[in-house]
């Protein structure tokens, strides 16, 4: 994967709700990399719930955030597309798009309300999706005794990364993403707790998304 600058993103969908005054502002959000992309999320939204009044949505994308849209689909000019384009802005978030899907619940609830009902909806659904920090990261595979295991993975607990795809044979195998500038301290101390024994392979280095709570 080649070098690119670092943003924040999601790695997952999310989902939210947000109820005012019996109207229902149902949430997502997706993690895209191109318009046609952000287009046919908006587009499954509306197969989706084709009975609804209105799905309005927001998108950034490109590693700088250049790329931006917003659209209120029918609500008061300012009321939707704008304040969800800025829940992603203040989150920093990059390569994504917010979509809303309003149910009318019969009464009207003026500028302040819309405003108010689309900001909570798209901040629920990021809420509940992962976000992460895309980088330069090294990969990197390790293989070490038996005896050894408990004492390793206490160790990359505490230094917040999450080994995977583990292969338990004569041996223990797994596979670590680390973000470049802390790769080389990480194997240092797996190579020093485990006297030497550990052995490390260099897989492989490029743009990898790393969960923001494997932050060191």
């Amino acid at each position: 994967m080649a070098a690119g600058k670092e943003y924040l993103t999601i790695g997952s969908v999310g989902k939210g709700e947000y109820t005012e005054k019996k109207s229902r502002f149902l949430g997502e959000i997706h993690p895209v990399s191109t318009e046609d992309e952000a287009a046919a999320v908006v587009a499954q939204a509306r197969k989706r719930y084709y009975d609804a009044r209105h799905h309005c949505y927001a998108w950034v994308l490109g590693d700088d955030g250049a790329v931006k849209k917003a659209s209120d689909d029918g609500e008061p000019s300012g009321t939707a597309g704008i304040p969800m384009l800025k829940v992603l802005e203040g989150a920093g978030i990059r390569n994504a798009v917010v979509v809303v899907t309003r149910y009318f619940g019969g009464t009207l609830l003026g500028t302040g309300g819309l405003v108010r009902s689309y900001t909570q909806a798209a901040q629920a659904a990021l809420a509940d999706a992962e976000v992460v920090r895309m980088c330069m990261c090294r990969v990197i595979g390790v293989e070490i005794e038996y005896s050894l295991l408990d004492k390793v993975l206490y160790y990359l607990k505490q230094q917040k990364v999450t080994p995977y795809d583990q292969v338990y044979t004569d041996r223990v195998s797994f596979m670590l993403t680390i973000a470049q500038d802390r790769a080389e301290r990480i194997c240092e101390g797996l190579i020093s707790l485990s006297g030497g024994k550990a052995e490390i392979l260099d897989v492989e280095e490029g743009f990898f998304p790393l969960s923001v709570s494997e932050e060191g």
